[in-house]
């Protein structure tokens, strides 16, 4: 298991225990699947984030990559 999916396992698990299964999406709030979750920086790192835990929620990849595409500066 790579780091990344280690993270996003150890979040999902203490957020699930301290939910009581439930884990809601950073972005929309709705329960993510363990297949669905990816990890989501709270703070961008464009906007100066880390990758501690801390700037790290749990989110559908669908939501992560809707929020990111609002982001992204047209030319």
């Amino acid at each position: 298991m790579s780091r990344l999916a280690l993270t996003r396992h150890k979040i999902y698990q203490t957020v699930a225990r301290q939910l009581h299964g439930v884990v809601p999406c950073w972005v929309c709030g709705q329960h993510v699947a363990p297949p669905e979750a990816t990890l989501e920086h709270i703070r961008p790192q464009s906007e100066g984030g880390s990758s501690h835990q801390d700037n790290l929620a749990i989110s559908h990849a669908a939501c992560n990559h809707r929020r990111h595409a609002k982001t992204v500066a047209p030319d």
